[in-house]
């Protein structure tokens, strides 16, 4: 059986509607948006060795609940892709494939997953609810290290043949983000449900919630 399907906020905020190709536009736009976000965020960094801290989890995390699973997978898709390529939108302003084949490569293609993943739950009604924000804003931030920690374990920093390692990978990769990714996780968790309750105060774009929006064309 299929789980109902709603629509996150955006699709309230800015209700599908006109042609095709105005649809489109409204999408392209809105990943875009997605992408900008994750990339200024990516710049609110505190250096650390080899992963630094960094406001891209948190623009991650919002992106897939407000965009949804696949305009959420599609900006972080193009985040990953126009940084490969050299852009400078990754932390401290870098970008080429030699950050993707670094160690903080997996994080960012963790990125892609868990805005996948988020978008998919907040879809289904998760960001009305903060408990079941919780809920899901952890288990994209568990997606991020399932990419992010082995990927960094088997990197080679010297280029020798000898791996990061896993004890390290803990140490430098998942240690010291803890505590700054629950506070992370706790204010995008208050915030969606929050922007849901604001929405049904003021009438925005108020419908049916049996009926959900239109899946768009991205």
């Amino acid at each position: 059986m299929e789980t109902a399907r709603y629509g996150t906020i955006i699709d309230r905020v800015i209700p599908h509607f006109g042609t095709r190709s105005t649809e489109l536009v409204r999408d392209l736009v809105l990943i875009l948006c997605g992408t900008g976000l994750v990339a200024g965020l990516a710049q609110i960094s505190i250096p650390w060795y080899p992963v630094p801290f960094t406001g891209q989890t948190l623009a991650v995390l919002l992106v897939g609940g407000v965009l949804g699973s696949r305009k959420g997978a599609l900006a972080l898709a193009f985040y990953f892709i126009i940084g490969a390529l050299g852009a400078p939108i990754f932390s401290d302003q870098s970008g080429g494939w030699d950050i993707i084949s670094g160690a903080t490569g997996g994080y960012i293609l963790g990125f892609i997953v868990a805005a996948a993943v988020v978008g998919w739950l907040a879809e289904r009604g998760a960001d009305r609810r903060v408990v079941a924000m919780i809920g899901a804003l952890l288990l994209g931030n568990i997606l991020i290290y399932a990419f992010g920690v082995p990927w960094l374990a088997s990197w080679d920093p010297a280029g020798d043949g000898v791996a990061f390692g896993w004890a390290q990978a803990y140490k430098t990769g998942v240690q010291p983000f803890i505590l700054g990714d629950l506070v992370k996780l706790a204010f995008a968790a208050a915030l969606l449900p929050a922007g849901w309750a604001l929405l049904q105060k003021s009438g925005v774009g108020h419908k049916n919630e049996e009926d959900g929006p239109k899946a768009g064309l991205l």
